[in-house]
């Protein structure tokens, strides 16, 4: 993890800043599944309430720069502003990035009812629950390329380290944890 790009989104009247977010993401996590990459982790670092502008891809310069190679963008690479490949700075912190999920969902509410699992006074309690308990983190919301439906990805930071912990990613480049170098 010596080396960083970063992937600046440029939002316009056409497309918000949101939508863009989830677009580019979408397509990163499309790029890493046809490289088979568990070794390039994701970033964030301008998130606040919402994940911000920036998505930043940490691997080595290698795999860098076949993710640069690869046209990974397609129709959105006016959209962005990719950096160069760059080192990571000398002084820095680590953190992990990974998914946040929610243990109560519509979904596991709608296989609790077929299966019969839950009766009708238990369906309102659950959601009266499932609504109550939400998910304060950031969120990109990305479209199945299996079978097209939408879903919300929550994003977690992990408390920030001294020492880096060695590990793969998903191919969402998100890991419970491995960390990625935080500047």
């Amino acid at each position: 993890m010596d080396f960083y790009m970063d992937i600046k989104l440029k939002p316009d009247a056409e497309i918000r800043e949101n939508v863009l977010m989830n677009k580019v993401y979408t397509k990163l996590h499309k790029a890493l599944c046809d490289m088979q990459a568990t070794n390039i982790g994701i970033s964030f670092p301008n998130h606040k309430i919402k994940l911000g502008n920036v998505i930043r891809a940490h691997s080595v310069d290698l795999r860098l720069k076949e993710l640069q190679g690869s046209n990974w963008l397609g129709g959105l690479v006016g959209y962005c502003e990719i950096s160069e490949i760059l080192p990571v700075p000398g002084k820095v912190k680590y953190r992990t990035v990974s998914r946040k999920q929610a243990n109560m969902t519509a979904a596991k509410l709608r296989r609790l009812k077929k299966r019969g699992s839950i009766t009708n006074a238990e369906v309102k309690k659950y959601k009266a629950k499932m609504f109550a308990q939400g998910l304060g983190n950031p969120y990109v919301e990305l479209k199945s390329l299996s079978n097209g439906h939408m879903h919300r990805r929550y994003i977690e930071f992990g408390d920030l380290k001294e020492r880096p912990v060695e590990g793969v990613f998903d191919k969402f480049g998100l890991s419970k944890v491995t960390t990625i170098p935080w500047f």
